[in-house]
């Protein structure tokens, strides 16, 4: 079984495309190990992929901004305080989430109430049945 010859890191197409950015001066400064450290920096990084991925730029005048947004699961192990801070912000949502759920089955039964004709107090009136009616 033959095997195969180590092609130049001068040859690797990731390394071209970086010394042809460079000046000429600089590019010239480069070792042979040099580079190889450099196209296993460039190529080894394994990029992760999210749920969503949107980047792009956005022209302002004279410059051009460049935006991202990222978004999906945390793999990483969280710290003691980020752990506190997830529980806290998790105990919070379910709190707001309570809270508008009951106040909107509140708005439902009291609009049922109001549609059937019943009054609880005489002559007192939230205003809410007229308003949605209207």
């Amino acid at each position: 079984m033959a095997t195969k010859r180590a092609s130049s890191v001068h040859e690797d197409p990731t390394i071209i495309n970086l010394l042809e950015k460079m000046p000429s001066h600089v590019r010239q400064s480069f070792n042979e190990e040099q580079l190889a450290h450099l196209r296993n920096a460039l190529v080894g990084r394994k990029w992760q992929h999210h749920a969503l991925d949107m980047r792009g730029t956005v022209p302002w005048f004279n410059y051009r901004y460049y935006y991202v947004v990222i978004a999906g699961k945390n793999k990483r192990q969280l710290s003691r305080t980020e752990k506190q801070v997830s529980s806290f912000m998790m105990a919070a949502f379910v709190t707001v989430l309570l809270t508008l759920s009951t106040l909107f089955g509140l708005l439902l039964l009291y609009l049922l109430k109001s549609a059937l004709g019943i009054n609880l107090f005489e002559d007192f009136s939230l205003g809410i049945w007229g308003w949605f009616r209207s």
